[in-house]
């Protein structure tokens, strides 16, 4: 890395990444409020059905709050907007939660489309960093209601790869959405983080050509996050893949070669952090030059989480942001901005939608 013209600590990634701490303590007391008259709110309404929709980042959020919980469902605005016969048509009185970092990325506008014109009787939940975006200023037609939480300024990350917005919104709809404790949990989290941040060992871990993050339950979403921060803030070179600990061996675990880092999370749960550990003992006996980290409770790199599988996913998460702006900067890349703005954007915009009918 040429410290003089691309050093970590001048890149807003990076200060993003190490941020998330502070924003969760002071965020834990008004999060808990609102949150509060949210989940009112929801149990008036009475949805036969709630889906967790975003695109990207925003939408494994979906993926980790929806395992374990039977009333979520997470659905994409990627899937919801490219085939909406598949979804508009179900029955009953439901309720959309939309993630969005700007809150004005092209399927969240038009998911909002659809919803207006097809669906104006169901709810919607908004969950954003942006104050001015649609997601927090357009009215619902009606009679569906709608409620906005606005996450604190401090989210709306102004790097490429979203850090501190992903993880706040986990935490804020896991608040939202079930009877998760922000007030004394998210300083729990806080002190976690701020414990992974300081290990020496995510300094020493070296680039890979390729890096494999495993996980089950929630976690699986959280591999798969994982996946993606690395693959963005490298452009592309450093290839990944996730999946989940079982899942792995049935096909995906060809990927593995001499050049490839594999990562596996350990669960909280002591019952699922047994498939972990096993098929992290399994890479290692059958690729002895392939390198293995376990993360978590009792891992090569220790978490002390709440025990949550849910609310502790951003904490994982977390080694891949570290790496991955890491990795970028050693490559020589702007960690803020991995592409400089040639083929991927901070906010997608300009795809073509077509109207639909249903």
């Amino acid at each position: 890395m040429n410290s003089l013209t691309n050093p970590l600590t001048e890149c807003a990634t990076w200060s993003e990444i190490h941020s998330q701490p502070a924003i969760w303590r002071s965020w834990a007391g008004p999060l808990a409020e609102q949150a509060g008259e949210i989940r009112d709110w929801i149990a008036a309404r009475a949805p036969s059905e709630i889906w967790l929709c975003g695109a990207g980042t925003s939408a494994y959020i979906g993926n980790v709050l929806a395992a374990g919980d039977a009333r979520l469902r997470a659905v994409p605005t990627t899937d919801l907007v490219s085939a909406p016969q598949d979804w508009l048509g179900r029955p009953g009185h439901g309720l959309v939660v939309q993630f969005g970092r700007s809150g004005d990325s092209s399927e969240s506008i038009a998911a909002l489309d659809l919803l207006d014109k097809h669906r104006p009787d169901w709810d919607r939940l908004h969950i954003t960093c942006n104050p001015e975006s649609a997601l927090a200023t357009r009215a619902a037609p009606g009679p569906g209601e709608a409620r906005v939480l606005t996450l604190p300024e401090a989210t709306h990350d102004v790097g490429f790869a979203m850090t501190s917005s992903f993880s706040t919104m986990v935490l804020s709809a896991l608040t939202s959405l079930s009877s998760f404790d922000a007030v004394a949990a998210l300083p729990v989290l806080a002190d976690a983080a701020e414990a992974l941040l300081a290990q020496p060992a995510l300094a020493q871990i070296e680039r890979p050509a390729r890096a494999i993050f495993l996980g089950s339950g929630a976690l699986t979403g959280a591999a798969r996050e994982s996946g993606l921060k690395v693959l963005e803030l490298t452009a592309g070179r450093t290839m990944t893949l996730w999946d989940s600990a079982l899942g792995f061996r049935h096909g995906p675990k060809a990927a593995v070669d001499d050049a490839t880092h594999v990562f596996v999370m350990l669960n909280p749960d002591a019952h699922t952090a047994r498939y972990d550990a096993d098929i992290a003992a399994e890479i290692r006996a059958q690729f002895p030059k392939t390198a293995v980290t376990t993360i978590g409770p009792g891992g090569d790199i220790p978490l002390a989480g709440t025990g949550n599988p849910r609310a502790d996913a951003p904490l994982y998460v977390m080694l891949s942001q570290v790496l991955g702006a890491r990795w970028s900067a050693e490559l020589g890349l702007h960690v803020d901005d991995p592409f400089q703005g040639q083929n991927l954007s901070r906010v997608v915009s300009g795809v073509q939608f077509y109207d639909y009918e249903g």
